[in-house]
This record gives C-alpha cells, sequence and structure tokens, in this order.
C-alpha cells in the first residue's frame, strides 16, 4: 500500500455538514465534522447522496447574503499544497433553483461554481505555495439558489512537485488531470495515490470533458504484475502508470474542454513504456496541437530511450503554454516506428494571479479590536477583511492591496486601550469607537495624516490629548470634559497638559460660544450641549492651506523584509538573491524534521541547489505573459540532471515542448 510514503496524518479532511467525526472505510482517511470550525449556516442532508462516499451524504448551506463565509487552514508558509473544495447538491426541491456562487482562497477568486447537474460532484482544486501560516476558502456572492459546500480539503506536497518560476505572484488551478487507460470510471485517488489527487478515468463521458477519441485507441495495462519507476519531480501514482492507451492505427487524438480557458497553463505528459517490444520494434511519435501549433511538433518521443528503460517514467511538462478552450491535440507516429503513440497521463493547470490581501498592519490592527470583544458576535466574521466582501465594521479602499478607511464600532462592547499599532494605519479616515469601555490614554496618530472624523463619546480615557488632535485637520470633539484642563484664550494651541475622559460627533455639539484655541491646521471651540456638558470642537481649516503638505509630509513609510534576511550572512546581502537564499532554505528546513518520510531525498536536495544556481545566473527571471504568449528559457543540461533523472526542460525558441534525449 502507497501510504507509507508520505504520512496522511498532515492531510486536512473536514466533511461540511457532518455531525461527527469518522474514517472513511474507502481510503482509511479520517473526516472531520466542521461543527466548531464553522458557527454560519446549517448541516442539510442531500436527497441523493454519492453511496460510494460517505463525505456526500451532508452538505452545509449558507445564506443568501452579501457576506463571505471561510474555512481557515494552518498551513506551514512557502510549503506547496493541494487545496481542494468539492460540491454536490443532490435532488432539487420543487421551489430550488441551481446554485451559482463565488469560491476564494484567501483575496483570490478561484471559481465561479455553476452546478448544472444535480447528483455530479464538482470538484475545484489548486495547487498553491503557501503564503502565510494559514489560508481561507471561502463561499460569498451567490447568484442563485443557496451556496453550499460539501468538503475542504487540504494536501501537502514533497518540496520539489509542482515548483514554477511564477509561484511567488500565481497558483495552478487544476483544469484536467485524466488517467488514460483506466479499467473502471472511478476516479483514483489516496490510498493508489499518496499525495491524494484525484486522477479522472478516460472512460467518463461527460459534457465538456475528453471527447474526439480516434479509431484504434486501445486500452492496454500491465495487469499490476511490474513495478513502474515513477522517481521524478511529480510523482504519479504507480497504478496511473501501469495504464494507457495506445494508438493502433497510429494516432491518438483527443479534444478536451478546458475550463475559464484561454490562459497561461503548466502542462504535463506521463509515459512509461508498459509492453515488451521485439528487438525490432520502436515506438516513435510527435505531439500536434490544433490549430497548428508547429513548436510543440519538433520533437520526437521515444519512451524507452527517454526514459533509460521501460517500466520507467518520462515526464516531460510545459511551463508555461498559452492554451484556448478548446484543447485538440493528437499524437501521432513517426515514419519510422512500427508501434503507435502510447500515453499513460496528462495534466493541465492555469496560471491563476494571485490577489493582494489587505495591508497586513491594518488586519493587525482589525484583529486586536476583535480581541477586545471576545464572544461577541461580530468577531466571527472570517477571511480577509476586505475581499471578496467586506467586513461590516469596515470600510476598504479599492487599492492593491485593500486598505482600512473606516472602522465603525460604535456599542461593540470593546474593553480595554486601543492600539498604538493604529498609528500604521495610514489610509483611515474615520474612526468610531463611542459607547464602548475603553480605557487608558489616547495613542499617537500623528501618521493618520487622512484622519478627518474621530467619535470616540461614553467611555473612560484618561491621560493627555494625542497632539494630533490639537492640530490636525481633524473633526473630532469631546464631551463629559470633568478632567479636561480647559484652556482660555491666552493659553497657547501646543499645550501637552489636558485629559480627556470621551468624545462626541461634533454635529451634536450645541451653543458654541467661543474660540477657545488654533491649532496649525485648524480651530478648537468651546462650548455647551443642550444638556449643559461642556465641550470641545475642532473644525476643519480649509483644505487649501499651505500647512496641509508640511503635515503630509509627516508620515512615513515602513520597509517589510522576508524573514530569511534575518538568518543570512551578512556578507551576502547585496550579493545574493533573496529568492535563491528561499530555494536552499526551503530544503535545509525540510532536512532537520523529525520523521524520514518528511525529509526530502537526495534529488530533491541537489534540485534545489540547482534551481538556486539558476536563479542567481538569472536563468529564471522570466515574467509570465499575460497576453497569453509564451517565452522559453534557455536550454540547459547538467552532469548532475543526467546522472540523477531529473529531466531538464527542453525549450524551442516561443515555448516548451516534448523532447527526446
Amino acid at each position: 500500500m502507497c501510504s507509507d510514503l508520505f504520512p496522511p496524518i498532515e492531510f486536512i479532511s473536514i466533511d461540511c455538514g457532518s455531525t461527527s467525526n469518522y474514517t472513511d472505510p474507502r481510503t482509511g482517511l479520517e473526516w472531520i465534522s466542521d461543527n466548531g470550525i464553522m458557527n454560519h449556516g446549517k448541516p442539510v442532508e442531500v436527497k441523493n447522496p454519492n453511496g460510494k462516499w460517505v463525505q456526500y451524504r451532508r452538505r452545509r448551506d449558507f445564506p443568501i447574503d452579501s457576506k463571505k463565509y471561510c474555512y481557515n487552514l494552518s498551513t506551514k508558509e512557502r510549503r506547496r499544497y493541494i487545496v481542494r473544495a468539492t460540491f454536490q447538491y443532490g435532488r432539487l426541491e420543487n421551489e430550488d433553483s441551481f446554485p451559482k456562487f463565488e469560491l476564494y482562497l484567501d483575496a483570490t477568486k478561484w471559481s465561479t461554481v455553476t452546478i448544472l447537474d444535480a447528483s455530479r460532484i464538482y470538484v475545484e482544486e489548486m495547487i498553491i505555495r503557501a503564503p502565510s501560516s494559514s489560508i481561507d476558502v471561502c463561499i460569498c456572492c451567490a447568484t442563485t439558489g443557496s451556496p453550499f459546500i460539501s468538503t475542504v480539503e487540504l494536501r501537502p506536497l514533497n518540496l520539489s512537485m509542482y515548483a514554477t518560476d511564477y509561484e511567488d505572484s500565481f497558483f495552478l488551478k487544476l483544469a484536467a488531470r485524466v488517467n488514460f487507460g483506466a479499467p473502471t470510471e472511478d476516479a483514483l485517488r489516496y490510498p493508489d495515490d499518496p499525495y491524494d489527487r484525484i486522477w479522472d478515468s478516460d472512460l467518463v463521458k461527460r459534457q465538456n470533458f475528453l471527447v474526439g477519441m480516434a479509431p484504434g485507441t486501445v486500452g492496454i495495462n500491465t495487469s499490476y504484475r511490474k513495478n513502474i519507476d515513477i522517481q521524478t519531480r511529480e510523482y504519479p501514482p504507480v497504478k496511473v502508470m501501469q495504464t494507457a492507451v495506445v494508438g493502433k492505427e497510429g494516432t491518438l487524438s483527443y479534444r478536451l474542454n478546458l475550463e475559464d480557458f484561454p490562459a497561461n497553463a503548466r502542462a504535463y505528459a506521463y509515459f512509461a513504456e508498459i509492453e515488451d517490444l521485439g528487438a525490432n520494434e520502436t515506438r516513435k511519435f510527435k505531439l500536434i496541437m490544433h490549430p497548428d501549433m508547429s513548436d510543440y511538433s519538433n520533437a520526437v518521443v521515444n519512451i524507452a530511450e527517454n526514459a533509460n528503460g521501460s517500466y520507467r517514467l518520462y515526464e516531460p511538462s510545459y511551463m508555461n503554454v498559452s492554451l484556448d478552450f478548446v484543447l485538440s491535440f493528437s499524437f501521432v507516429k513517426t515514419r519510422d516506428s512500427t508501434q503507435g503513440p502510447l500515453l499513460n497521463a496528462i495534466e493541465i493547470s492555469k496560471y491563476l494571479k494571485i490577489e493582494s490581501k489587505t495591508e497586513s498592519q491594518d488586519v493587525a490592527v482589525l484583529n486586536f479590536l476583535r480581541s477586545m470583544s471576545a464572544g461577541s458576535s461580530w468577531t466571527n466574521e472570517g477571511g480577509d477583511p476586505c475581499v471578496p466582501a467586506q467586513w461590516e465594521w469596515v470600510t476598504c479602499s479599492s487599492t492593491s492591496p485593500p486598505r482600512i478607511t473606516k472602522i465603525a464600532l460604535s456599542g461593540k462592547n470593546l474593553k480595554g486601550e486601543i492600539p498604538s499599532e493604529i498609528n500604521n494605519m495610514e489610509e483611515l479616515t474615520e474612526l468610531w469607537l463611542d459607547g464602548n469601555s475603553l480605557t487608558g490614554p489616547l495613542p499617537d496618530i500623528s501618521h493618520l495624516v487622512k484622519l478627518k472624523i474621530v467619535y470616540i463619546q461614553n467611555n473612560s480615557f484618561s491621560g493627555k490629548i494625542p497632539q494630533a488632535l490639537l492640530t490636525g485637520k481633524v473633526i473630532f470633539s469631546l464631551v463629559h470634559l470633568r478632567n479636561l484642563q480647559k484652556k482660555t484664550s491666552h493659553q497657547k494651541s501646543n499645550n501637552h497638559g489636558s485629559s480627556l475622559r470621551t468624545g462626541i460627533k461634533p454635529s451634536t455639539a450645541y451653543s458654541i460660544s467661543r474660540e477657545n484655541w488654533k491649532g496649525s491646521f485648524g480651530t478648537v471651540y468651546y462650548g455647551q450641549m443642550k444638556d449643559g456638558k461642556e465641550v470641545a470642537v475642532k473644525i476643519m481649516a480649509d483644505s487649501s492651506s499651505h500647512l496641509t503638505q508640511q503635515f503630509v509630509t509627516e508620515a512615513r513609510a515602513l520597509i517589510r523584509k522576508g524573514d530569511v534576511v534575518s538568518i543570512v550572512d551578512p556578507v551576502l546581502i547585496g550579493n545574493a538573491k533573496i529568492e535563491s537564499i528561499w530555494r536552499i532554505a526551503e530544503v535545509a528546513i525540510q532536512c532537520v524534521q523529525q520523521r524520514a518520510v518528511s525529509r526530502p531525498k537526495m534529488q530533491e536536495v541537489i534540485l534545489a541547489i540547482q534551481e538556486g544556481i539558476k536563479i542567481e545566473k538569472g536563468d529564471g527571471a522570466h515574467k509570465l505573459s499575460g497576453s497569453g504568449s509564451s517565452k522559453a528559457q534557455s536550454s540547459r543540461k547538467t552532469l548532475l540532471t543526467s546522472f540523477l533523472e531529473i529531466e531538464s526542460p527542453h525549450l524551442s525558441n516561443d515555448c516548451l515542448a516534448p523532447a527526446a534525449r
């Protein structure tokens, strides 16, 4: 059993809507209920569940509203993972309509989930390099029907698997993963694939899937008697490589519809010679793309020669290729070949641009404010504060990354002191914290040059009034001045001895009697409320004042560095590329794992070093084209890659193509 190759204990498998934890009898995987993980929505029994899989007997439905509902998954930063969400709706009721809604990973739109077949299990999968210590899988924005989800899954990958030159900026969204020559229509997954990838059978016939099979296409297998050497970067499962299709009449031809294409893609082809050819028999063929893309037809594939023997994996890949919605491809034998082409499996993934999450220093303040009212329902909103839907109590900018422009927490049972880090929220224009139990002094807000409204009445503040409130262009007012040291007209505006208790909205001030003092950016007035309470009101000065620019220039930009810098020899700073250091650091971190199965193979260590050298030399410094064209890297072959049988990409002038050695 292949499961010994990788510890399934690191898998996260959430059965959404399940009432209890259980072990799946088909796979042996442990599934956990989302009770206690997800506090929104409701569990629903599926009317016609897929009987083969326990996890599709129930689902979780969410309200039809503008909010988002998120599952937070713990990750190890910069490690690669498969992230998967699945959906089976079951039989529609009379009043139901087919659901259509959005799926997000963090701030990146993952997919529009459209249910057209109630009995089908819809699978959405991405391969990511974790950007932080956790990720959020979010459901939102229903167009029709009720948004729902069946499962959420996270599967860690080995170090070198699915590495690309673009993973800092792009996720890989799976478009197709097909097992050719499959014995049944059942998909192949764990434990046959120790990483629990789902390999669809080529026997499945459905709309927008694999069609157009050429005459003479025959499925073959090794009857599972012979093992296949799969020791390459992506480690396809042995059972997938033990089956294939061959073109007995000289051609293998297919048409595959790719969701969300045209787009740039990473594609893999998997070949293993699993027929015992005679001494005078050969199998040579070329790939032909339709419409004609001659750049892909230059290389001749000879599987046994490319893989250095039969029953060994040959895994050519296309790093960055532009594909249309309809992918038509053929493998055609060469004139000097005695045998038709052979294909074991393919994988195609779309490059999906990673969208910026809300500025981290803003999020840190919001999370601190949530901790000040632990247990309150308003603190349960998950995911990113701004994307794909804003939390109810914040307003966000439309910039990238989004910034918080307004915090509205009036009467939300906040207790404690306002965090000093609020001074880092440079885009904040409004702060509404009235009607809480806030204490201590108001923090420094000298960096908040865009702040216009501060609303802080009915709290228990003490201490000095921040100078920025006295001299900045901020509309604010103070009430309950029991301990406020009131100024007279002859006192100076830079008096720092004032203390305060709370504040009010300036529009409610009444009977403003006289100008009390003038600051650099506005005038402060003394007055009284209708009930006799004393107030101080600052009125914003003319926006054309030349002093505005003087105040703005005091704002400071923070330089943020990656954590890897702190462990680098200072001599290397400026003399080495951070990305190359990260590549080496990744494998070094894995080398000290306690469990042997978690440590990389020597092949992977050498590969990481090779990739680091490539980055230092500038060989991999290509940007992913958004226009649909592919740009090739320079061809290279090293003694180490030959010795280790690690396939280096062979490239034409414009795009990657499989090539025989």
